[in-house]
C-alpha cells in the first residue's frame, strides 16, 4: 500500500457527527476503528482559512505536533470542540494526510463565517440613522456569527419600542460582497409599523388618593391628550415598570406603609392605542409614635430631635424619614451633620422596633465611627486646563478633615469655570477606615469653552453687526512657547476678547478685554483690562460731515469675600472714556469733547448653579455704584451754571448711579433629570447728579425696552434695558431716564442639557416702566408682556435667543391697535438685558 496516497478522515464521536462533515476512504485498512492506535503527530497543516492565522488556529485546537493521540480517540474530539466554541466557523474537520509508521500528519479544516464590509437599513429615515449606527455599533471586519445577528436584531428593536413603535419588526438578510472574499452586507430591514400610545390609565380600590394624584406619579407613562404638547404619551413598557413603584412611594408618604400594587394590565383598545389598569391595596395607615436613637455621642438627643423635625403622632412618611437622616436638598439631616464634620463612616439605619394597631416605634441605631482627613487630592480628566487652575478651585484639601458640603461646593466651582461639562463631573472618595484617611479623585471631562461671537441688532436707525472672539481659557504664561499653540496657549484660565462692531463706513467699534481671574496665582484677586475705540459718522462732506469718536480704557479689580460669606465678591474699576464732537448733537451739544472718569464698585453674591448655562437652584444679587469725581464741590458755591454751556457743563461729567438686580433660581421637581425652573427676576436703576443746579447728565441714561441688544447704542454711553413685546427704548423718554424699575418671571424647561449644545425653553411675564426724573417715578406703574422662547447655548457662538412677545399696554405717545407684538431674536447677546 502506497501510505503517500492515503487521505483519512478520522471518526468522530456520535455527538460531532453532526457539526463537521467527513468523508472516508474504504480501501484504507492500517486503521482499525475497533482497537483504537497511538500516534505521534508529526505535523499540523490548516486549510481554508481566509483570515485566521494558521498558528492561531492550532493554539485554539490543543494539538501540538510531538503530542500522543489514539486515533480515534478523545483529543481529536476535543480538538473539534474548542473550535466549535469559538463560533467563528461554518464547518470544521480534522484530517489525517499521511502516516508514517508511528507517526501521523493532520490537517485542520475550517471554513472561515463570514466578514462585515458594510451594513445599511431599509424602512428607516436617514434622520434615524445615525443613532441607529451608534447604537449598533457595528464595525467592518466583525466576523458574522448567530449572537451579532440576534444582539444586532434586538438593539434596532429595543431602540424602536423605547420610541413608542412597540410592533416594529427587524429582518435582518445577508448579501455576498463579490469586491472581498468572504464578506457580506448585512441588510437591515424595519418595518417600525405605528407609534402605540397610550388611551386611558384605570386605577381600581384607590380611596384615600385620587387617581389624578397617582397619575401624576408615573413620569414617564401618560394619557393621550391633544393639548398636552410638552408630555409624551407613548406607551414604552419598561419605563411604564420603573413608573409602578413611584406609586407605593406616594402611598408610603401618606402613611400607608403596607401599600402595594397587586395588578397591573397593558391591553390593546385599537391599533395605536392601549389602556391601563393598575389595582391597588393600600392598607392601613400608620403614625410615628417613639423614636429613640441609640449610638450617638458627638450629638445631644435633643440636637439630634430638632435636625430630623419629626413629632409623636405625625403620620408616618418613610420618603420624609429618609431625608431627614440621609442626603436632604437642603442639606440639613442628620448624616449631613456628621459628613461635615469629617465623620465619612458614619452610618445610620432607622429599624421598626414595634408596630401596635396604627402606631410605629422606631430605633435610630447610629454608629459614628472616628473622623476621617483628606489624604491625598487627585485630578482626573482634563487635557487642557492645567492642574493648579482647577486646584485653586477645590476646597478640600490634604489634612483638614472631610467635609461632604465642601465637596459640593467645589463641584459648584469648577461647573462655574465653564471649562468642564456638568453632566460628567464625579467624585470618587476611596476610604481607609483603619488609617482614618480618605482619598478624593475629582473627574472631569473638558468641553469647548472658547466662543465666536456673530451678532446682530438693531440702533440708532442702523442695522449693527457685530463679530468676535472669546478665549476662555487663555495662557499668557505659555505665550512664547513654540508648543503651546494649539491653535493658541490655553489653559491658565485667563480670558481674552476681541470684538469688532460696525455698519458699514457710518460705524465701527473695537474693543480688547483681557481678565486674569487669579493675580499673583494665590488668591482669587482678579484683574480685568479693557480699551475700546469707537467712531460715528455721517459719510458727508465738508459742511454736512457729522462726526462723534470716542476712545476709552479701564482697569478693575475683583476679590472674593468670605463675609458674610463666601459666594460674596467685590469688585472695583476705574475708566476713562473721551468724547470727541463734531457737528454732531447727540447730548444737545454739537461741537466739541467730553471727559467721563468714573469709578465702579460692584458688591455681588451668587450662589446659582450648579450649571451656569441653566441653573436649577440659588441666586444672584448685585449692587452696584457707579459714580465720577463730584467736581462741582470744589468750585464756588456761586457758580453760575444756569448761563454756562452745554461744553462747560460736559467737560467733565460728573454724576452717581445706584442699581440693585436680583435673580432667584427655584426647581419644581428637584431630582428630576429634566427639572422646570422658575427664575425670578428684579430690577431697580437710578441716575442722580452732585449738584442740583448743575442737572442730572445726558449721559449713562437708561432706555427701557426690546431686546437688550447694545451696539450701535453703547456708543452714546446709555445702558439699554430689555423687555420683550416693546420696541428698542419704547418705554423710556426721548432724552433718556433717570429711574428704571423691571420685573420677570420665567418657567424654563430643558430640552437638551447637553453641553455641546444646551436648549431650553421658557414662557414669560414681565413688567417695567422708566421715569426722566425720580420724583415722577411709581415702581407699581408699569407696562407688562407676556410671551414665550427659546434659548440654545452653543460653545463656538454663546447664547442664541428667539422671543415672541405680546404687550398688554399700548406704547406711550403711540396708537397702534393693531400691533402688540414683537419678535425679538439675538445671537451672542442678552435678550433678558437685567
Amino acid at each position: 500500500m502506497n501510505k503517500k496516497q492515503l487521505y483519512i478522515i478520522l471518526f468522530l464521536l456520535a455527538p460531532l457527527a453532526s457539526m463537521a462533515q467527513f468523508s472516508i476512504n474504504s480501501g484504507l485498512n492500517d486503521i482499525n476503528y475497533s482497537t483504537p492506535k497511538t500516534y505521534e503527530i508529526g505535523g499540523i497543516t490548516v486549510s481554508g482559512s481566509d483570515y485566521f492565522n494558521p498558528a492561531t488556529v492550532k493554539v485554539i485546537s490543543g494539538l501540538t505536533v510531538g503530542d500522543k493521540i489514539e486515533v480515534p480517540g478523545t483529543k481529536i474530539t476535543k480538538a473539534l470542540q474548542n473550535l466549535w466554541e469559538q463560533n467563528l466557523f461554518g464547518d470544521v474537520s480534522i484530517a489525517a494526510t499521511k502516516i508514517d509508521g508511528d507517526k501521523i500528519f493532520l490537517d485542520i479544516y475550517i471554513r472561515e463565517l463570514p466578514r462585515l464590509s458594510k451594513f445599511k437599513f431599509t424602512g428607516v429615515k436617514k434622520s434615524k440613522q445615525k443613532d441607529l449606527r451608534d447604537e449598533i455599533e457595528l464595525i467592518r471586519g466583525k466576523i458574522v456569527t448567530e449572537n451579532l445577528l440576534i444582539n444586532t436584531r434586538n438593539k434596532v428593536k429595543d431602540y424602536f419600542v423605547k420610541k413608542g413603535f412597540l410592533d416594529v419588526a427587524v429582518d435582518i438578510t445577508q448579501v455576498d460582497d463579490t469586491n472581498a472574499t468572504n464578506t457580506v452586507i448585512m441588510v437591515i430591514n424595519v418595518d417600525i409599523a405605528k407609534r402605540v400610545k397610550v388611551k386611558s390609565i384605570t386605577f381600581h380600590d384607590n380611596q384615600s388618593i385620587r387617581t389624578k394624584k397617582l397619575k401624576r406619579q408615573l413620569k414617564e407613562t401618560k394619557e393621550y391628550k391633544p393639548y398636552n404638547i410638552f408630555t409624551s404619551s407613548k406607551y414604552i413598557p419598561h419605563s411604564f415598570q420603573k413608573d409602578l413603584p413611584q406609586i407605593v412611594e406616594k402611598y408610603n408618604e401618606k402613611g400607608y406603609r403596607d401599600a402595594k400594587i397587586v395588578m397591573d394590565s397593558v391591553y390593546r383598545v385599537s391599533e395605536k392605542r392601549v389602556a391601563i389598569d393598575i389595582q391597588v391595596e393600600e392598607g392601613n395607615r400608620y403614625y410615628f409614635r417613639d423614636i429613640k436613637w441609640v449610638g450617638n455621642t458627638i450629638h445631644s438627643t435633643s440636637k439630634l430631635n430638632r435636625i430630623l423635625d419629626i413629632k409623636k403622632g405625625q403620620v408616618y412618611n418613610k420618603k420624609m424619614l429618609e431625608s431627614r437622616l440621609y442626603m436632604s436638598q437642603n442639606g440639613r439631616d442628620v448624616s449631613s451633620l456628621y459628613l461635615d464634620d469629617g465623620y465619612l463612616f458614619f452610618q445610620i439605619t432607622p429599624v421598626e422596633v414595634k408596630i401596635e394597631n396604627d402606631s410605629i416605634d422606631f430605633e435610630l441605631r447610629m454608629y459614628e465611627g472616628k473622623q476621617a482627613r483628606i489624604n491625598r487630592v487627585t485630578i482626573k480628566g482634563n487635557t487642557k486646563t492645567n492642574d493648579h487652575v482647577i486646584r485653586r478651585e477645590i476646597r478640600t484639601l490634604p489634612g483638614e478633615l472631610f467635609s461632604r458640603s465642601d465637596i459640593i461646593r467645589t463641584q459648584r466651582e469648577l461647573a462655574q469655570l465653564g471649562y468642564f461639562n456638568p453632566e460628567t463631573m464625579g467624585v470618587n472618595p476611596s476610604p481607609d477606615q483603619e488609617n482614618g484617611t480618605v482619598d478624593i479623585e475629582y473627574v472631569v471631562e473638558e468641553k469647548p469653552s472658547d466662543q465666536v461671537e456673530l451678532s446682530g441688532g438693531w440702533g440708532g436707525g442702523r442695522v449693527v453687526g457685530s463679530l468676535g472672539v472669546t478665549f476662555n481659557n487663555f495662557s499668557t504664561r505659555n505665550f512664547f512657547k513654540k508648543g503651546a499653540w494649539r491653535p493658541l496657549p490655553a489653559g491658565d484660565g485667563q480670558r481674552l476678547a476681541i470684538r469688532a462692531q460696525s455698519s458699514g463706513f457710518g460705524y465701527q467699534a473695537y474693543s480688547l478685554s483681557f481678565t486674569e481671574p487669579w493675580l499673583g496665582g494665590r488668591k482669587p484677586n482678579s484683574l480685568s483690562l479693557n480699551l475700546i475705540h469707537q467712531n460715528l459718522n455721517n459719510q458727508g462732506e465738508g459742511d454736512d460731515r457729522q462726526s462723534m469718536k470716542s476712545y476709552g480704557a479701564s482697569v478693575g479689580l475683583g476679590r472674593r469675600l468670605k463675609f458674610p460669606d463666601d459666594f460674596f465678591s467685590l469688585y472695583n474699576e476705574v475708566s476713562y472714556k473721551y468724547y470727541v464732537m463734531d457737528n454732531y448733537n447727540v447730548f444737545g451739544f454739537a461741537d466739541g469733547f467730553a471727559n467721563n472718569l468714573d469709578f465702579t464698585h460692584v458688591l455681588s453674591r451668587n450662589s446659582s448653579g450648579p450649571s451656569p448655562i441653566y441653573p436649577t437652584t440659588g441666586a444672584n444679587t448685585v449692587l452696584t455704584l457707579q459714580h465720577t469725581i463730584p467736581y462741582s464741590w470744589f468750585r464756588p458755591a456761586d457758580t453760575d451754571y444756569e448761563n454756562w454751556t452745554l461744553q462747560e457743563k460736559n467737560l467733565f461729567v460728573e454724576y452717581h448711579k445706584w442699581k440693585f438686580q436680583t435673580s432667584w433660581f427655584s426647581s419644581l421637581n428637584p431630582g428630576s433629570k429634566r427639572q422646570f425652573v422658575l427664575n425670578t427676576k428684579a430690577g431697580f436703576g437710578y441716575l442722580g447728579s452732585f449738584n442740583k443746579k448743575l442737572g442730572t447728565t445726558q449721559f449713562e441714561r437708561f432706555y427701557l425696552g426690546g431686546d437688550g441688544l447694545t451696539g450701535f447704542n453703547q456708543f452714546v454711553a446709555r445702558e439699554i434695558i430689555a423687555l420683550r413685546g416693546y420696541g428698542a427704548g419704547d418705554l423710556s423718554p426721548t432724552a433718556g431716564a433717570t429711574f428704571v424699575t423691571k420685573y420677570t418671571a420665567e418657567l424654563r424647561y430643558p430640552f437638551s442639557l447637553n453641553p455641546s449644545a444646551t436648549i431650553y425653553g421658557l414662557v414669560f411675564g414681565e413688567a417695567g416702566n422708566s421715569w426722566g426724573s425720580f420724583k415722577d417715578a411709581n415702581p407699581f406703574e408699569v407696562y407688562k408682556s407676556a410671551g414665550m422662547g427659546i434659548r440654545i447655548f452653543m460653545p463656538m457662538f454663546g447664547l442664541l435667543g428667539l422671543d415672541w412677545g405680546y404687550r398688554f399696554d399700548d406704547i406711550p405717545g403711540r396708537t397702534d391697535p393693531n400691533s402688540h407684538t414683537e419678535i425679538h431674536f439675538s445671537i451672542g447677546g442678552s435678550i433678558n438685558g437685567w
